[in-house]
């Protein structure tokens, strides 16, 4: 057998190249469900922390069984960062042929394709789980991963209004609403408090890497979608666990990790639910496996950790597009 050469890709080709659109959507659902048929195996996650920086390494990966190809990726979450005028988040990810374990493939996007595929996660979240009809999406934090959701709720749903609350100082929060106003063409304003932004909202996205709760149950009203994925390591929290008693659905991405390293910890830990046979995995509901929202009036929630098997999709999109559009360099 012939050695496949190794090709390479940088950020800007695959920034260039490789849209958040509904392609990459439908390809994220494709992994979902092939998780939840059990047609996909996803190793626990490696996270190595640097708490003197604020940082993380994590280390993902899938393997899907009907792809010859898979990917390994290797994110770093280094939240001191903006302070020193770099992204908070970096990485790479590695494409290797399930076949004969070959490497074929490095993409050096820098971060770019977690953020994308983090991003269309939530999309799924709300399609499945948010009201038909909205008027306001709020949005907890106000940095890349932030924008991606709000661009990625867009191909799903129309909203009018972004209602934006952050902990962040005032000129990074002004770029995020002139960003999106620019790139949404929607109304866009900073809320006081995120018991304002709740209470104006119809769905609420969390993106902050907090260790410490902050979405308080007292927000929660009739109709209310929640998609929260800021939390992927044991010590962060964004929902208090009572928050989760007010729901009437609640979903995660893959339930194993998210009663591990989600919100769902919290609410395992607080003895808030012992019996989780009613979480519904994102992948079975895209099946129709099991149901999504059910009415305007349900309160919903969807605990996104961020899964290998996304990981692999995307990669295998973005290394098949590299390939037909002689991207890259080949060794």
């Amino acid at each position: 057998m012939k050695k496949e050469p190794i090709l390479i890709v940088n950020e800007k080709e695959l920034m260039d190249n490789i849209p958040l659109d509904e392609v990459l959507i439908e390809e994220i659902e494709k992994g979902f469900v092939a998780l939840s048929e059990g047609k996909a195996t996803v190793p626990p996650i490696m996270m190595i922390p640097v708490p003197q920086r604020d940082g993380e390494v994590d280390i993902k990966s899938a393997f899907v069984h009907t792809m010859d190809l898979m990917a390994v990726k290797i994110a770093s979450g280094f939240f001191e960062n903006p302070d020193l005028g770099l992204p908070s988040q970096s990485g790479q990810m590695l494409v290797l042929s399930t076949v004969t374990g070959m490497l074929h493939g490095v993409l050096l996007d820098n971060g770019y394709l977690t953020q994308i595929r983090t991003a269309a996660a939530g999309a799924i979240a709300a399609k499945y789980f948010a009201k038909k009809t909205i008027h306001t999406v709020g949005v907890f934090g106000s940095g890349v991963q932030a924008r991606y959701q709000m661009e990625a709720l867009a191909l799903v749903r129309r909203f009018e209004r972004i209602v934006m609350f952050s902990l962040d100082p005032p000129e990074r929060k002004q770029a995020f609403v002139d960003d999106m106003k620019e790139r949404l063409n929607v109304e866009v304003i900073v809320a006081e408090n995120g018991a304002d932004l709740v209470a104006a909202s119809d769905v609420v996205v969390t993106t902050t890497p907090s260790r410490k709760a902050y979405f308080s149950p007292e927000w929660v009203k009739k109709g209310l979608h929640i998609t929260c994925m800021g939390s992927d390591a044991e010590d962060k929290q964004e929902l208090y666990a009572d928050v989760f008693r007010k729901a009437d659905v609640i979903a995660c991405d893959l339930l194993s990790q998210s009663t591990r390293l989600g919100e769902l910890r919290a609410v395992k830990e607080a003895g808030i639910i012992t019996d989780f046979s009613s979480v519904r995995e994102i992948g079975q509901v895209i099946s129709g496996t099991k149901s999504g929202r059910q009415s305007d009036d349900e309160v919903t929630i969807c605990d996104l950790t961020g899964v290998g098997v996304q990981d692999t999709m995307v990669a295998m999109l973005a290394y098949t597009l590299a390939k037909n559009k002689g991207l890259g360099i080949s060794i």
